[in-house]
């Protein structure tokens, strides 16, 4: 901190004004203040200082907070000769201040249990904590919660103790980890009625349970499971303990997943788990959701555990489907977020069945299935008196889609049209109400996609189906003509969800054209209805996808609505899936009606946009011109007709018509990036659209980006650059103009914000000797080298990319005349950057980038390899020799034999594949 330590009560000051000052700028002004103390050296000194005074609970958990951070972060800033003291000061002050505050305890502990795994000196520490407080009953919560942390916190991603340290910690809590268990069973059994600490006990046993060190034989044997199914079992357990025990079974669970290896402790908790059945019946009689929400968690992850002897030997041993019982009597409980926790296992148990791809087993399953999909379409139901459309924002909505994606997943086991024509049926049935009805058209349209439509043939338009129709068979012709017949006079949720189910069945539309006209017509009165005119939008736009030829003839009806878009009461992602499924058809009219019909869907985005610009140039205001910028990218983006080599495309005229008021919108709003972003947008799919059509408006293009940028440095012309460069890089003429817009950015970005995108890439493709031989190179890849460190998934990848494709142009011997060129001048490259290169890389693997991105890594080293492997095997060298070979906690990172096993696995690599794998493995040394 600038004007050195700081004084206690200064801090103190501090301390009390982030909690307690009336004023927001006061409090955020501590906040800043107090966030650079804990940054800095003083904040070690300063914590135990005020940990000793022990003043009141702010000042104490600010510096229990602080010294958990700094051992956390800031490790390596200690000497190791000071990291005893440190443990003693810490021990001593958890002691002391045990009865201050639980939250100040747990952030001590946490301190205390980040220092062990990072202080190698420190052997034995579960030991040595245990025989120091384990005959103190005082003392008991704040080492059982030490306990608790401690395996919780070696897979910690603040700690970076590597794969090494971690096997060591891994090994010696596994060593004591049958004292603890004894240790907890001694606290259960003394507890008696102290709920706190039974809760504490189970808490600490799932922590142990989640590391995975337990003894499976130790485990089975012990009083403590029985202890916690009894807990489980009994009725007048309170919330609190029932979720800590239930916590504690799903650890048990999840930890014994490989159940062959944990065999008797997994019959144990099988056999334990489904004496819980009555549990759970008595806490539905109750109307105690919060217990049956704890069983439905555990039942669930018991199949979870026993999936793969469910589906290897169903109704065998522990493939026992009463468990799937179990997840059916929660899915009957009335409370939909009883049956949303088994989702993940009904998706997972429908992924191993596909997989295995057997009749006989799908048989046995599909009973289960049906009787799902059966609950899942009751709890769908809206309530009756609710008004309205469904709504699908809120939780219930939020549901309703999670059941359609489950049920997308399952429905192969009872097959697709089986199932639909049986939901259809009940429908038929007597006079269901509304809500009912809903629900299952609902499900109906959920599976509505994935059936086949080429089970049925049409022949002058009559439906054959290839399955007998009969009255619990309908025909999917059937289906859609009695649901275009809806009265008007029905609820408004069935209209809603029968015109999703309509747009569903695009594909059984596009097999029965006859079906066309009579959808279309149901679909506009939706569209005329402001509640409903959005989902028919949709339902059109999913038409238009699929049904492009048969919409051809209705073309002018599309471009009508187009006309008329804002008379509709549509949101904005409706309106533009309109545009967009009118693109899509327009693209399949002959080419000469083309270009007539563009200009006209264009026209109306066009006016506007000149309207706007007219009214701002008179007012002196600025209008937002985002939502026609959109329409008209959205119809570029989507117009794409087949033309043949030597034709004009149909397109090119009338973009080149619209260029000026997009030129003028954008000198309008330059210094607006959301508006600029949404011209290049509206740009990009132009030039895409038309291609090297649109070669005349390259200069004046650029001129503009050009000016634009050096005023509003916009990263979207970056983008947009790119897209130039892949279409007119090949272009003689082109590349100058092109290296000339490279050269601009370059200047007028700094390092870390022009990290290496697109353009540069696209250079590399379209014309890479011009872009190596420039002068702007050498910038360029120092850009580079310095942006490999960006912890950002889409820039470290551009990244990546860019300097693995400048590297490939060196490689690749693709018979051009310039490959000599190209590898000399890699050459020099590599010469100069290599070994910067190659240490920056391996540096950031193992200290800055995410796993993640080391596939990308791996590929740039690969390429460099594979350009001059013995050069490489020496820049490797240089870079391992570099790297720390001890944490801060004086534990070994690396030993020599893994440095040389590491530099060969890549050197003699004979794909990239293999240098990936050696480089995961590598890094996990140094995380």
């Amino acid at each position: 901190m600038e004007g050195g330590k700081p004084n206690l009560p200064l801090v103190y000051q501090a301390v009390q004004a982030l909690y307690h000052d009336p004023d927001p700028a006061g409090k955020e002004r501590a906040s800043v203040w107090l966030g650079e103390l804990q940054r800095s050296m003083y904040a070690w000194e300063i914590s135990d200082q005020l940990l000793q005074l022990k003043q009141d609970v702010e000042s104490c958990y600010f510096a229990a907070q602080t010294m958990k951070m700094k051992i956390q972060t800031s490790f390596y800033e200690l000497p190791p000769e000071t990291h005893t003291a440190l443990r003693d000061s810490l021990l001593s002050h958890i002691q002391n201040l045990k009865d201050l505050s639980p939250i100040i305890v747990t952030q001590l502990a946490l301190a205390i249990a980040d220092l062990a795994l990072q202080m190698a000196s420190w052997k034995g520490c579960v030991q040595t904590l245990i025989e120091k407080y384990s005959n103190d009953v005082s003392s008991m919560p704040f080492l059982i919660e030490i306990l608790t942390v401690l395996p919780e916190e070696v897979h910690s991603r603040s700690l970076r103790i590597g794969a090494n340290r971690r096997t060591e910690i891994i090994e010696d809590l596994a060593y004591y980890s049958t004292t603890v268990v004894t240790l907890l069973m001694t606290c259960a059994e003394k507890s008696g009625h102290d709920e706190k600490m039974l809760i504490k006990v189970f808490r600490c046993l799932g922590s142990w349970f989640n590391l995975g060190v337990l003894d499976n034989n130790f485990m089975a044997n012990n009083q403590l499971l029985m202890i916690l199914f009894q807990v489980l079992q009994r009725d007048e357990t309170s919330t609190n303990l029932h979720e800590a025990a239930s916590d504690c079974v799903c650890s048990a669970l999840y930890a014994i997943e490989n159940v062959a290896v944990h065999m008797p402790l997994a019959m144990q908790l099988f056999q334990g788990v489904l004496s819980l059945e009555t549990a759970y019946h008595m806490a539905v009689a109750r109307e105690d959701l919060d217990k049956v929400l704890n069983y439905c968690r555990i039942f669930t992850e018991l199949c979870e555990t026993f999936l793969e002897m469910t589906v290897r030997t169903p109704g065998l041993g522990m493939g026992d489907l009463r468990i799937l019982e179990l997840l059916l009597i929660c899915a009957g409980h009335p409370q939909y977020e009883v049956v949303e926790i088994s989702f993940n296992f009904w998706y997972r148990l429908g992924e191993h069945l596909y997989k295995m791809n057997d009749p006989a087993l799908h048989r046995v399953f599909k009973p289960y299935i049906q009787r799902l999909l059966h609950s899942l379409a009751r709890h769908c139901q809206l309530d009756a008196d609710h008004e309205g459309v469904p709504e699908d924002t809120d939780d219930f909505g939020e549901f309703r889609m999670r059941v359609s994606d489950l049920v997308k997943d399952v429905i192969f086991l009872v097959g697709s049209m089986e199932c639909f024509s049986q939901l259809y049926s009940t429908l038929k049935e007597g006079n269901p109400p509304w809500e009912v009805t809903e629900a299952v058209l609902f499900i109906m349209a959920s599976i509505a996609k994935s059936i086949d439509p080429f089970l049925f043939v049409t022949v002058n338009c009559l439906p054959l189906p290839l399955l007998v129709p009969s009255e619990n068979n309908p025909t999917l012709t059937e289906v859609l003509e009695q649901i275009v017949l809806l009265p008007e006079t029905v609820h408004l949720a069935v209209r809603y969800t029968s015109i999703e189910l309509v747009g569903e069945m695009s594909e059984v539309i596009d097999r029965n054209p006859c079906m066309l006209d009579p959808v279309l017509n149901f679909l506009m009165k939706g569209l005329r209805e402001k509640p409903l005119a959005s989902v028919a939008a949709k339902a059109i736009h999913n038409i238009c996808s699929v049904c492009r030829d048969h919409m051809a003839q209705h073309f002018q009806g599309l471009l009508n609505i187009a006309r008329l878009l804002d008379s509709f009461a549509l949101s904005t992602d409706a309106a533009v899936g309109l545009l967009k499924g009118t693109a899509l058809v327009l693209a399949r009219l002959p080419l000469e009606k083309i270009a007539e019909c563009l200009n006209d869907l264009c026209a109306v985005q066009v006016m506007a946009l000149r309207k706007l610009l007219a009214q701002d140039s008179s007012s002196g205001k600025s209008s937002d011109p985002t939502v026609w910028l959109d329409r008209l990218a959205v119809i570029f983006r989507h117009t794409n007709p087949i033309v043949e080599n030597g034709q004009t495309h149909p397109c090119q005229k009338v973009i080149q018509e619209i260029w000026p008021v997009l030129s003028e919108t954008l000198n309008a709003h330059q210094n607006d990036n959301r508006i600029v972003e949404r011209c290049c947008r509206c740009l990009r799919f132009a030039v895409r659209c038309v291609g090297k059509g649109s070669a005349s408006l390259l200069q004046p293009l650029v001129t503009q980006m050009v000016s634009v940028y050096q005023v509003y440095p916009h990263s979207c012309f970056l983008y947009l650059g790119s897209i130039l460069v892949d279409e007119y890089g090949m272009e003689e003429g082109c590349r100058q103009g092109l290296l000339d817009m490279l050269q601009v950015r370059l200047k007028h970005t700094s390092i870390l914000q022009s990290h290496v995108d697109r353009l540069q890439t696209s250079y590399i493709y379209r014309s890479p000797v011009t872009l190596v031989n420039s002068s702007i190179i050498v910038h360029i890849i120092q850009c580079a080298i310095a942006s490999t460190t960006l912890d950002h998934r889409d820039a470290n990848c551009s990244v990546m990319k860019f300097i693995r494709d400048l590297i490939h142009t060196g490689v690749t011997n693709d018979h051009e005349d310039d490959f000599e060129v190209r590898k000399r001048l890699i050459g020099q490259v590599m010469e100069q950057h290599g070994q910067q290169l190659v240490t920056q890389l391996i540096n950031t693997c193992c200290f800055c980038l995410p796993p993640y991105t080391l596939p990308d890594v791996a590929e740039v080293l690969w390429e460099i390899m594979v350009f001059d492997r013995p050069t490489f095997c020496r820049w490797l060298e240089t870079a391992l020799k570099g790297l720390p070979k001890e944490t801060a906690g004086g534990a070994l990172t690396v030993t020599h034999k893994q440095l040389t096993d590491f530099h060969k696995q890549v050197t003699s690599a004979e794909e990239c594949k293999q240098v990936c794998w050696a480089i995961r493995e590598f890094t996990r040394l140094y995380r």
